[in-house]
C-alpha cells in the first residue's frame, strides 16, 4: 500500500479556509456524503442521464486536471496518465492500474480495485463507476492535444466489482476520432 501513499502536502489559507494541494483548490470530504449525493440524483434522474451529465463534467475537469499538473511537474505523454492514475488512488477512489497504455493511438485499459463506489453500494449487480470515464478519456485528449497526436477518445466501463461474480473494475479508452 506504501506505492500508494499520498506525497502531496496540503496547504490551507490561513484567510479563506481553502485547501490546495499541487496546482488546484481542493474540497475534502467524507466518502458517504459524497456517495449519498451521488445515489440522490441517480435516485431522482436515473443513473443512465446522471452518466451523461457525469461523463462530459468528469471529461473537462479531468482535461483541467492534466493540463495543470503536466505544466507544474513538467510532465508530458504517458507520464501524465501515470501521474494521474497515482493521484486518484492516492484520494481514496480506488486503486487504479494501468493494464495497457498506448498514447500514440489513444487506447488504455484500466483496472479499478477497492472502489469507493463499490464499497458504499455493495453487490448491486450493474456498474456504478461510470463517474470515472469521462476523467479517462478527458486524460488522454489532454495528452494528445498536448502532443500533437490529432485524436479524440471515448471510454467506457466493462465492468463493475459491483456485479455478481466480479471482482475488480474494468475501463477501455479507445480513439474515436482524428482531427487536424
Amino acid at each position: 500500500m506504501t506505492s500508494h501513499a499520498p506525497q502531496m502536502p496540503i496547504q490551507v489559507d490561513e484567510e479563506t479556509g481553502v485547501w490546495t494541494t499541487d496546482a488546484l483548490p481542493m474540497l475534502y470530504v467524507p466518502r458517504h456524503f459524497f456517495i449519498n449525493n451521488h445515489k440522490a440524483i441517480e435516485d431522482e434522474i436515473g443513473p443512465e442521464r446522471y452518466a451523461e451529465i457525469l461523463y462530459k463534467a468528469g471529461y473537462k475537469s479531468a482535461y483541467h486536471w492534466c493540463e495543470k499538473e503536466a505544466a507544474l511537474h513538467g510532465l508530458s505523454g504517458r507520464a501524465v496518465f501515470e501521474h494521474y492514475m497515482k493521484r486518484l488512488s492516492q484520494r481514496g477512489w480506488g486503486l487504479f492500474t494501468i493494464e495497457r497504455l498506448d498514447i500514440d493511438s489513444g487506447a488504455a485499459r484500466v483496472r479499478l480495485d477497492h472502489s469507493a463506489f463499490v464499497y458504499e453500494y455493495g453487490k448491486v449487480n450493474r456498474k456504478v463507476e461510470y463517474m470515472f470515464t469521462g476523467w479517462f478519456a478527458g486524460a488522454m485528449d489532454q495528452i494528445s492535444d498536448s502532443l500533437g497526436l490529432g485524436f479524440k477518445t471515448r471510454a467506457v466501463q466493462h465492468q463493475s466489482a459491483a456485479e455478481e461474480g466480479v471482482d475488480h473494475g474494468l475501463f477501455d479508452v479507445l480513439p474515436v476520432s482524428y482531427v487536424g
